[in-house]
């Protein structure tokens, strides 16, 4: 057995040399080192040997597999570095060449849009305050006097999870949370900006995801005209002092009295022109007084403590400041559209 391990070992030993490429060591690999292979076969017979005989084959057996897997791997090695070297050859990189130009992002314009509008209301003495995304149905309607089949309900449609759980319609429900926190104690005085979602058409002028942006005022002796001189500061500073504003009675469930924010169309300087329907007008947002419901679901006691609310959309205010025209530019990704605001 010791002579038949010798042959076995010269004969691998030769066919590794002979080897071309790694496929041919593998092959050699397999036929002397698997379990099937001569050697392994020699180790099988060891059991029929006497005594004194079966430790010198076992240690000429493993000295056989060790010499022969040590040229092997050597083999493979020598075969893996030329390979790589004939790699680099082929993809030699040029240093000389000029770099490719990375082209640099900026704010997304709904992004300034909210930033403006916040720092305008900062600039009031209003914090801004956040809220989930996934909310409650008492959150985002039975805290906002729209109990469960309210008719109301049905202006916004909702992308329900279960029969509680649903994607927020509006950020209202950031302020019941708020005055829930203030514990029934004033004031209170917060916007609070954040995706909404409601199951509308994507077209022009709508998207089943959009921003907003609500405020909230709570304290003793808050008035409409408190909401008046609010807009009017707000409206100047974001769209322009030449701008002006007028209240028109409207309905909300969680305000009373109701009403709709207009300013003086831009286009025309309040003549009347197609942009704002040859009314001299554009409606921006919604506002009114906190219905006492509201405040008393937030631990506010209403005999005590008034307050107002009003809510807009992020895109409508872009579009009308920037002379936006389709709302789906916002969502498109296209950077012909997002270049143009990167000094916004």
């Amino acid at each position: 057995m010791l002579d038949r391990l010798q042959e076995l070992h010269d004969e691998a030993m030769k066919k590794v040399a002979e080897a071309e490429d790694l496929n041919d060591l593998k092959e050699v690999r397999v036929a002397y080192l698997g379990k099937k292979g001569p050697i392994t076969e020699v180790m099988k017979g060891m059991g029929k040997l006497s005594a004194e005989e079966r430790p010198k084959v076992g240690q000429k057996a493993n000295e056989v597999r060790e010499s022969v897997k040590s040229y092997i791997e050597e083999k493979e090695k020598a075969f893996e570095e030329a390979a790589m070297l004939e790699k680099l050859k082929k993809e030699s990189i040029d240093v000389t060449l000029p770099g490719r130009p990375v082209s640099k992002g900026s704010r997304h314009p709904l992004t300034s849009v909210v930033e403006t509008i916040e720092d305008v209301f900062i600039g009031m003495g209003f914090n801004v305050a956040e809220g989930p995304e996934v909310e409650t149905d008492y959150y985002n309607f039975e805290s906002l006097n729209l109990p469960k089949h309210h008719p109301a309900r049905d202006m916004q449609d909702t992308f329900f999870i279960t029969s509680d759980l649903l994607l927020r319609t509006q950020t209202s429900p950031v302020q019941t949370r708020t005055m829930e926190k203030h514990e029934g104690q004033g004031p209170v005085k917060i916007v609070c900006p954040g995706k909404v979602y409601r199951r509308d058409e994507d077209d022009a002028t709508h998207s089943h995801q959009f921003m907003q942006i609500e405020g909230l005022v709570v304290d003793e002796g808050i008035r409409m005209s408190d909401l008046k001189g609010i807009f009017a500061t707000f409206v100047k500073q974001y769209f322009g002092e030449e701008r002006d504003i007028r209240l028109r009675p409207s309905f909300f469930p969680f305000t009373e009295p109701s009403a709709e924010l207009d300013i003086s169309c831009a286009m025309c300087g309040g003549k009347g022109c197609r942009t704002c329907k040859q009314t001299g007008w554009i409606e921006v947002l919604g506002a009114g007084m906190v219905h006492p419901n509201v405040l008393k679901m937030g631990g506010f006691d209403p005999d005590q403590y008034s307050g107002f609310a009003f809510g807009m959309g992020v895109e409508r205010f872009a579009m009308l400041k920037y002379g936006i025209d389709d709302i789906r530019h916002f969502y498109t990704n296209d950077k012909r559209f997002l270049n143009q605001f990167t000094r916004v």
